[in-house]
């Protein structure tokens, strides 16, 4: 599966648009991250813990993604974006979405 964040592929022709796919995960906070989060918080820089988890949720939103535009047959997902949105205090989703085609062989 090819996937862009542009709105075509150099080199390749989109031959059908499948539509939209989308791919999201709900994550939470935890007791031994937040813990650790305000000890570094205190002293400053990075917060490795909220880092790791903030990846781990965007890969899962990305995989999600693509098993949406596999199940409709396409070859490609363009037009890929991410956005965030607070569910409740203390989680938050993620959401992956783009546009899914077929290419020309």
């Amino acid at each position: 599966m090819i996937l862009s964040t542009t709105e075509y592929l150099a080199g390749r022709e989109i031959t059908e648009v499948l539509g939209v796919v989308r791919g999201s995960t709900v994550r939470s906070r935890n007791v031994v991250r937040d813990i650790m989060a305000g000890l570094r918080n205190m002293v400053g820089g990075e917060i490795p813990e909220y880092t790791k988890l903030l990846a781990d949720s965007r890969e899962q939103a990305l995989q999600r993604m693509v098993e949406d535009a596999r199940r409709l047959g396409a070859d490609a997902v363009v037009g890929i974006r991410f956005s965030t949105s607070a569910v409740m205090q203390g989680s938050a989703e993620i959401l992956a979405f783009g546009t899914a085609v077929r290419l020309k062989s």
